[in-house]
């Protein structure tokens, strides 16, 4: 099931950062560094974001976090994220593809590690374009996605 989380709420807010950590760790290995700014990312950044949150819900547990922020004439996934024992159960996808359904945009657009090949891959086979690459200042190659409705 997926639903709004009010991220104004700590025990909420708590448990999107744990989501958040718990992934994170793993994109963090995948992209083969340690200097990775999404998991310094701190508990108050979730509490007061403007952003919107939907979560996954396996049973009561949250297993995924879809991160949105609203543009003029776009939605930009900031994050997207799936606790690793949830993995491999399409989770991500859903996550997209509520949104896809959700909002009346004709653009969304995302960014990831270019060696996060789960990411990757996924957002290809749900119709993203790669838009640029580009190296950032804490040595991760990172690629912009846009997906055209």
């Amino acid at each position: 099931m997926i639903e709004k989380l009010q991220n104004n709420k700590i025990e909420i807010s708590n448990q999107i950062h744990a989501v958040f950590q718990l992934s994170y760790a793993i994109e963090a290995k995948l992209l083969d560094t340690t200097d990775f700014p999404p998991l310094k990312r701190p508990l108050e950044s979730y509490l007061k974001s403007d952003n919107v949150f939907f979560g996954y819900f396996e049973s009561t547990e949250l297993a995924g976090v879809i991160e949105i922020e609203f543009a003029d004439k776009y939605i930009d996934i900031n994050s997207l994220v799936v606790n690793p024992k949830f993995f491999r159960r399409g989770i991500a996808r859903k996550l997209l593809e509520f949104i896809f359904n959700k909002f009346d945009f004709k653009l969304f657009i995302v960014e990831t590690g270019v060696n996060n090949k789960p990411a990757n891959e996924l957002y290809k086979k749900l119709g993203f374009k790669e838009i640029k690459q580009w190296d950032t200042d804490f040595g991760i190659r990172k690629i912009l996605f846009e997906r055209r409705a």
